[in-house]
């Protein structure tokens, strides 16, 4: 199969990661960049190697060699270009989070299924393998019965007009590192059946510290902590009646390692270095190509936004809120 043509709608500093990523997937060429300055788009294009720069977005969305587009653009923006993309018959990968809103999530999903091309969150973090043998030693045993979850992810925001610390494109820390604790716990032990939140509020007006407690089926508890005003921290466990998983490096990925805590000592687990924005490309190239199943969809994307508007509800208005 050919390659797919990827154009990239922003310039945005995430891009250095997936840019990386792509140029080692052999099923993935770049070939356009957009920007809503021209000269910035040049300079970018030049910068990276890019064939093509577009000095608009729109432009970018009219070019027909064009197969896929990442979007990278602040979270406000997601749903909105998801959607003029989509329309526009390209495949669109979204980086995270596609939305804190159900309805808008739906609403893009929707517009994908009309017209048969392939939306995706983009939660490189789920792509490596050593989240895959995560799950895999979850589901064989290794720790028990799972009761208990914990996930921390958090630094400082030191400069102002970073986007994350504005109201208006939809920052905060849930929606820019929390939702990667949100992630994880759904992926361990199901959606939500009700939470409970407190925030700090910095920036603009956005939540600067976030931590929530969630309650899912079977007893099983999550808790975790996220902020943009808090010392670089990363961490995930999984705590069961008969030992914890640990990661020390659960979303980064780039030093990974299982951790398997059980009375009478620890065992390291060892997982292969991989690049998770290069496996990310590949998986959803492979999708448009007819290869492969997306490894993220609809029901997840959905009920990654249901999470968040929940926990946003409980720390807004200082109760649990459940989740029907």
């Amino acid at each position: 199969m050919a390659p797919v043509k990827w154009g990239i709608m922003s310039t945005a500093r995430i891009n250095r990661l997936f840019l990386a990523g792509a140029r080692e997937a052999k099923n993935v060429e770049l070939v356009a960049v957009a920007s809503r300055n021209p000269e910035r788009a040049q300079e970018y294009a030049r910068e990276n190697q890019i064939p093509r720069a577009h000095g608009s977005y729109e432009a970018l969305l009219e070019e027909p060699e064009v197969e896929a587009v990442y979007i990278s653009l602040p979270n406000s923006l997601h749903v909105e270009w998801s959607v003029r993309a989509l329309e526009a018959g390209k495949h669109v990968l979204c980086e995270k989070p596609l939305s804190r809103r159900p309805s808008e999530v739906e609403r893009a999903f929707d517009v994908a299924d009309r017209d048969e091309r392939l939306l995706m969150e983009a939660f490189m973090y789920r792509h490596h393998p050593q989240t895959r043998r995560l799950t895999g030693l979850v589901n064989d045993g290794a720790v028990g019965r799972v009761r208990m979850i914990r996930a921390v992810f958090g630094f400082v925001a030191h400069d102002p007009a970073n986007v994350r610390l504005s109201v208006t494109l939809d920052g905060g820390a849930l929606m820019d590192v929390g939702c990667y604790c949100v992630s994880a716990a759904r992926l361990i032990a199901g959606e939500p059946e009700r939470v409970s939140a407190e925030q700090a509020l910095g920036g603009d007006g956005v939540d600067v510290a976030f931590a929530a407690t969630m309650r899912h089926a079977g007893d099983v508890l999550s808790h975790f902590d996220a902020g943009l005003a808090l010392a670089s921290r990363d961490l995930l466990e999984v705590v069961g009646d008969q030992g914890t998983l640990r990661l020390e490096d659960p979303w980064h990925c780039r030093e990974p390692e299982i951790q398997l805590w059980r009375e009478g000592g620890v065992e390291r687990v060892e997982v292969a270095h991989a690049n998770s924005y290069q496996l990310e490309a590949e998986n959803f190239s492979a999708a448009i190509r007819g290869e492969a199943e997306p490894l993220l969809g609809r029901a997840d994307a959905l009920g990654q936004a249901r999470a968040i508007e929940a926990l946003y509800g409980a720390a807004e208005r200082d109760r649990t809120v459940s989740l029907d």
